[in-house]
């Protein structure tokens, strides 16, 4: 008998609510949508049609074949079948990723590198898990970052997408209008949604904390290292990169921390003159993470520590199940 999918992210959201989960995805999917339609129309995105349309393509599509994959190896069903409701809500995990890496990669006319990126993304989710009790293992990097980060690396010729692209063709109120928009969807879906807005604080408080200390060490204008916060470039990457609820902390005090922390490493990246600092600073705290929940598991394990929860897991999947229209299916 197939067992029902339990989804690991749920345990990254406030008291663990499908709502709340499939509320946040959708909200990111719908901006996503409008923004990149926007973007290619009125903001002057300089991408060709192709690049998002190939990105979401190759999203859905390497989704869906590790999807069959995994539950072949696990013996549970698709994510994607039981409905029109259980395949709407699959692709929204599918999207971000897809329109994340056509929006924030330049690869002039060529697409392979962004088909590229948007496989190591979706591929990372399913490759690269570190233990969180129960049995359950989530993916820990944010696989938009992991995909446009690796991509940057291996493809010397692409580029990130020019900041500038954003408000390219508008002028005026419109200027500030356009991040100021940014900033408020980003601050209402993580203040009633995903609960990850001391993270925000956090990174904020320390990107301007480092500036003020390299200025002062190196001798430089205030504003020259706290110009990126200007950029609507930078809001996307505070709200919509760095805040992902299943790569980072759920306690406050711990995503105070991952925020600081990555405020620091991309500090010490621009010292040592490396670019595209942002991308690489959340790369590193997400794999220092996700090695130190290895190394506690060995720890418990060492230790002989077992954390059995089933009846409190199995509370959850039902009701992630109930919430995804998997009505009368049990384990």
């Amino acid at each position: 008998m197939k067992t029902i999918a339990f989804n690991t992210t749920l345990l990254f959201y406030p008291n663990k609510n499908p709502k709340l989960r499939l509320f946040a995805l959708w909200y990111f999917t719908t901006l996503m949508i409008i923004w990149n339609v926007v973007g290619h129309t009125v903001l002057g995105f300089e991408q060709s049609w192709a690049t998002p349309l190939t990105a979401i393509a190759t999203a859905i599509v390497v989704s869906m074949l590790l999807d069959w994959v995994d539950a072949r190896a696990k013996n549970r069903e698709l994510r994607f079948t039981g409905g029109l409701g259980n395949f709407l809500n699959f692709l929204p995990a599918c999207l971000i990723p897809g329109f994340a890496c056509g929006m924030l990669l330049y690869a002039n006319e060529r697409l392979w590198p962004v088909i590229f990126a948007v496989v190591l993304s979706i591929g990372s989710k399913v490759i690269l898990r570190a233990p969180v009790g129960n049995g359950h293992t989530q993916h820990i990097f944010n696989p938009s970052n992991f995909g446009v980060a690796a991509t940057l690396v291996l493809f010397p010729e692409v580029g990130f997408a020019p900041p500038y692209h954003f408000t390219e063709n508008i002028t005026g109120l419109w200027d500030w209008g356009v991040p100021l928009i940014v900033l408020l969807t980003g601050i209402i879906v993580h203040g009633l949604f995903t609960g990850r807005l001391p993270l925000v604080a956090a990174w904020v408080g320390g990107f301007i904390l480092q500036g003020l200390v390299r200025a002062k060490l190196f001798g430089a204008p205030l504003f020259v290292p706290l110009m990126p916060m200007t950029s609507a470039a930078f809001i996307v990457f505070t709200l919509y990169m760095i805040p992902d609820p299943a790569t980072t902390p759920l306690k406050p005090a711990r995503q105070a921390l991952f925020g600081f922390s990555v405020a620091i490493i991309y500090a010490i990246s621009q010292i040592l003159h490396i670019v595209f600092g942002l991308f690489f600073a959340l790369l590193a705290v997400c794999a220092i993470c996700g090695l130190s929940l290895h190394a506690w598991a060995i720890w418990n394990k060492l230790q002989g520590i077992t954390t059995d929860a089933k009846p409190k897991t199995n509370r959850v999947a039902q009701e992630f199940a109930i919430q995804s229209g998997r009505h009368g299916k049990g384990e």
